[in-house]
């Protein structure tokens, strides 16, 4: 089934859809990331950006979003958009030729760190933008729990991409014992695994959590992230039952887990033994929109999906616990009231940190930060030297040989600079 018709089904079953009418253009389609309520927001969101063009849109929410991409372009049904939080995975779709340049006035928004410039064919274009973005270097606590001894919560589990939240830890570790400069060269594969600086971060990990009780080992590496589920769903590793925790290392996006509790969120800095120097460094991800389609109206979508209209309805339709944050308030009209935890991030992101570094696993090419994830978890349950030893090595193998597979040419050069100033 072609992408135009799986769309236009999918429209015909929703009432009234002037789509569905003889002569409309199909409707675009846009995958995505987001399901439950913020995949909700998303779509609301995307349902009032018609406002008369004539064109209607259809969003497609998976939590399987590379296996989901990947087979629609073995089918040659790409979405016409498709948002993607891997800068690794967005590079090497630009170098396939799979995605289209960013129109213009779209590739003014691709605020850096989150839309580094690629070199094509010898001329410096942007193929992505951020929609949504995150802040990771934080460490949340309930309020009046001690920071001086504290114990931490580690959920590793996470479907297909488990291992991650091991991966955050060591790369914000990195980040603050030896700064954004040789984070960007291990990120982007131009520093090996078994430089000193990279192996220090995994030991001062497994140092940290050896500190206070946690939890077991196994107990760790089959809890998701989001803790345990009760009558209402997940309850957070902090409220969760066997996790004797009073402190978890986690990004902003889990705030919805801790709505209206009495918990309190901090910059990681201090908890990591890193440098003085460095505590205004921080670790980012975010999500991307990027085109495949030659569709002119999939880069209006982009461009308006990133402008201020966009972000004023997102924002309008989401709930305030999965309210999306952004790499820039610049243009936006101020909001109701917030929460302290969200007005925290928020400064932190847009004007309180000196430097924000995109997340590290999530620039390296696919097959590397796999790699990653599987040695976190390897790593967790066997911390010893010789063990660390051999996981490096074969890091680096795999590194290596990546590049070999996807290396450089002298038309077509992957991000360097994955650090920027807070606004771009």
């Amino acid at each position: 089934m072609s992408r135009a018709l799986r769309a236009l089904l999918a429209a015909c079953l929703l009432p009234l859809v002037p789509a569905c009418a003889p002569g409309s253009p199909d409707p675009l389609v846009v995958l995505g990331p987001w399901t439950g309520a913020e995949g909700e927001a998303f779509e609301a969101a995307l349902t009032r950006l018609d406002d008369g063009t004539g064109r209607t849109y259809t969003y497609e929410g998976t939590r399987s979003l590379r296996e989901t991409l990947v087979s629609q372009l073995e089918a040659d049904t790409p979405p016409d958009v498709a948002i993607l939080n891997s800068i690794g995975e967005l590079t090497e779709y630009a170098r396939r030729g799979r995605l289209r340049p960013l129109a213009a006035e779209t590739a003014t928004r691709a605020y850096r760190p989150w839309a580094p410039t690629l070199l094509v064919d010898g001329r410096l274009r942007s193929f992505w933008v951020p929609l949504k973005v995150d802040l990771k270097s934080l460490v949340w606590s309930r309020e009046g729990a001690s920071g001086e001894d504290p114990s931490w919560c580690v959920g590793l589990a996470s479907q297909a991409t488990s291992g991650w939240p091991g991966t955050d830890w060591v790369e914000d570790i990195l980040l603050h014992q030896a700064g954004p400069t040789l984070y960007s060269e291990w990120a982007t594969s131009r520093l090996g695994w078994r430089d000193p600086a990279v192996r220090r971060a995994w030991t001062t990990w497994a140092r940290l959590l050896r500190e206070g009780p946690g939890a077991p080992v196994e107990r760790s590496l089959t809890t998701s992230y989001e803790g345990v589920s009760g009558p209402g769903g997940p309850r957070g590793l902090l409220d969760s039952p066997g996790f004797d925790c009073t402190h978890e290392h986690q990004s902003a996006f889990i705030r919805y887990l801790y709505a209206g509790e009495d918990v309190r969120v901090e910059p990681s800095a201090r908890y990591l033994d890193g440098r003085a120097e460095y505590r205004g460094a921080f670790e980012v991800s975010g999500d991307m929109a990027a085109v495949f389609s030659d569709d002119p109206a999939a880069q209006e979508l982009v461009e308006r999906l990133s402008g201020p209209v966009g972000r004023q309805r997102w924002r309008a339709e989401a709930d305030p616990a999965v309210r999306p944050l952004f790499p820039t308030t610049t243009g936006l009209p101020p909001t109701e009231p917030v929460s302290p935890v969200e007005r925290e991030i928020d400064a932190l992101l847009t004007s309180r940190a000196r430097t924000l570094c995109f997340d590290a696993s999530d620039v390296m090419p696919p097959e590397l930060r796999d790699a990653f994830h599987r040695a976190v978890l390897a790593f967790f349950r066997d911390s010893s030297e010789a063990h660390l030893t051999s996981l490096l090595e074969q890091l680096d193998t795999v590194r290596v040989e990546v590049d070999k597979v996807s290396g450089a040419t002298r038309s077509f050069r992957p991000p360097e600079d994955i650090c920027a100033s807070p606004g771009g």
